[in-house]
């Protein structure tokens, strides 16, 4: 296992910076022996290795494929890999993303068995800012335009009239959630909008020392998905694993260091919500 975990790092992290797409089609009727699991970066390559490897060596286990991981440089190149390049073979994205990849012909095998997913606004637990309308003429970091925490919160400070320009919100883009919340910590901006469940997981001391203002709606969990080329006795393979992880002891480890319970089967239309919100998303 140990040897496996350091030939999937070193892979992960030449991919990282362009390796060709090992995720192209294969024939219809042939079983795949390797395939691309693309996470889209919410964290750095280090933490995303940290966190997800036990879930893809876990997959590549009962599967007997090779199952890889590949992140991008950042979310606009992760869409564009997703949209256009027939690059993941399997994918981890932000909800509203999986609805564009939705309609590129991805398909959902399972997804996160948690309550919905919100976005939230923190600011240094000593400020006094606290509410929305406080927020003006302030700044704000978030991780980017694509990101879902900012279509979320932008949504969320719309009635508030704190979307009119710069001048009543200044809003700075950072290269992630962690980095977001830095940036208020650290007195860079007055607020950070940052997933809650990356919240939830931050250090106890930084966590502790933030203090959460408002909430956006929620929206359902993160989905797995598979792309449109995948066979069909894969993609169900893969599904039942799954969906079936909190069954089997070492699943229940993976699913632990995860800090997720289980997987549950997606509904046709469980993600149309995300609609209005992907929408505003130009691809690149």
């Amino acid at each position: 296992m140990r040897t496996k975990t350091i030939y999937n790092i070193a892979l992960f992290c030449f991919l990282c910076i362009g390796a060709s797409p090992l995720g192209a089609a294969p024939e219809a009727a042939t079983a795949p022996s390797r395939l691309v699991f693309g996470f889209l970066p919410i964290l750095s390559s280090e933490r995303l290795v940290e966190r997800f490897l036990p879930l893809v060596n876990y997959l590549s286990e009962r599967t007997g494929i090779d199952i890889r991981m590949e992140t991008a440089a950042d979310f606009a190149t992760f869409i564009a890999r997703t949209q256009k390049r027939n690059r993941y073979a399997i994918l981890f994205t932000a909800p509203h993303l999986f609805y564009l990849a939705q309609q590129r012909g991805y398909r959902a095998l399972a997804r996160v068995d948690l309550e919905a997913m919100r976005a939230v606004i923190v600011v240094p637990r000593n400020s006094p800012i606290r509410s929305l309308q406080q927020l003006r003429g302030h700044s704000m970091a978030t991780t980017g335009p694509l990101a879902l925490s900012t279509l979320l919160i932008r949504e969320r400070l719309a009635p508030a009239g704190l979307m009119n320009d710069d001048a009543e919100l200044r809003w700075v883009d950072t290269p992630s959630h962690i980095a977001a919340l830095l940036s208020a910590y650290r007195g860079n901006t007055d607020a950070a909008a940052v997933m809650q469940p990356v919240f939830r997981r931050v250090k106890t001391d930084l966590r502790h020392n933030m203090r959460v203002i408002a909430s956006s709606a929620g929206v359902p969990h993160i989905p797995l998905a598979v792309a449109p080329w995948l066979d069909e006795v894969t993609a169900q393979r893969l599904r039942d694993i799954l969906l079936q992880m909190h069954r089997d002891a070492e699943g229940r480890q993976v699913l632990a260091h995860l800090d997720w319970p289980s997987f549950v089967p997606v509904g046709a239309h469980d993600y149309d919500r995300l609609r209005s919100l992907a929408e505003q998303i130009e691809v690149p």
